[in-house]
């Protein structure tokens, strides 16, 4: 049997690796947020023939436009970010970028989203993660009868909370990467995936517990990990391999959002066996030393 718990340490190391830098971003940059929470208007143009977004920038600015980004989003679409407008003003954006630009344009879209919407978006977003994390540590608590399994649970799905919110605060830094309703949609996606895989393993170490009550906790997390590890990357690589292609083919609207469950699949398959069974080894390994001493 392989021992894969003698290197719990390392795995540690590993997640601290891809999360410290992340975390620093976070702390330095935060997330570049989309008009879904701050407030504005988004109108995506397509031109006949290229131009470049310092050019349509410099027109609307130049018209006193306050333009917060522009971006490429296909061969020859932009995305315009600006604080909210009315429909007069779209039009009046329109024309001045057909005039400037001697050719037509092809309005794709336009959205608006009040300030206090996005506010209040804000919020319910922030209780939607609260609220699942206590209902998951109360399930797994009661399920396993102890509450060391439903925090140690927890403590690997803010894992992949925190990998996959510095990796998006980096993309945000380096790329622009906006975060919108969709990534909170790819989060909370995440987490219930990871704590499906983390029950799996859990549930095959409390089965051995019943089976072999006087084998060492490590011994029977090392044998839990060897008997699931293959049908959790199974499981995993048939889920990469279709987020693969979405992202490569399914084009500019929902790149980043799949990008998002990409990174958290990873994530969470890796912290389900090599984070959240380690933390449960760590934890039994200390209650038996306090025992010891009483």
């Amino acid at each position: 049997m392989i021992r894969w718990m003698r290197f719990k340490w390392l795995y540690f190391l590993i997640s601290a690796v891809v999360i410290v830098p992340g975390l620093i971003s976070l702390f330095a940059n935060g997330l570049k947020p989309s008009i879904d929470f701050i407030g504005g208007s988004l109108l995506e143009y397509r031109f006949e023939s290229e131009v470049s977004s310092d050019q349509i920038k410099l027109v609307l600015e130049s018209s006193d436009y306050h333009i917060n980004s522009v971006q490429l989003s296909g061969e020859k679409n932009y995305l315009l970010r600006l604080p909210s407008l009315d429909n007069q003003e779209v039009a009046q954006i329109k024309d001045l970028l057909s005039q400037e630009f001697n050719q037509n344009l092809t309005e794709i879209r336009f959205e608006t989203v009040g300030p206090i919407l996005g506010k209040e978006l804000l919020l319910k977003t922030i209780v939607a993660i609260l609220l699942a994390a206590s209902f998951i540590i109360g399930y797994v608590t009661w399920r396993f009868k102890e509450s060391k399994f439903g925090v140690c649970a927890i403590l690997a799905m803010f894992h992949d909370t925190l990998v996959l919110m510095g990796a998006f605060s980096l993309l945000g830094y380096f790329f622009n990467v906006e975060v919108d309703t969709l990534f909170v949609t790819a989060i909370l996606t995440v987490l219930s995936f990871s704590v499906h895989d983390t029950i799996v393993v859990y549930d095959r170490i409390r089965e051995s517990q019943r089976i072999y009550p006087k084998t060492d906790f490590e011994d029977l997390a090392n044998k839990a990990v060897t008997e699931t590890l293959s049908r959790s990357l199974n499981n995993s690589l048939t889920i990469i391999f279709m987020l693969i292609a979405l992202f490569l083919l399914g084009g500019v609207t929902i790149r980043w959002f799949v990008a998002a469950l990409l990174i958290g699949t990873v994530s969470g398959t890796y912290s389900s066996t090599f984070n959240a069974v380690p933390l449960l080894v760590v934890w039994d390994k200390f209650q038996q030393k306090r025992k010891n001493k009483i």
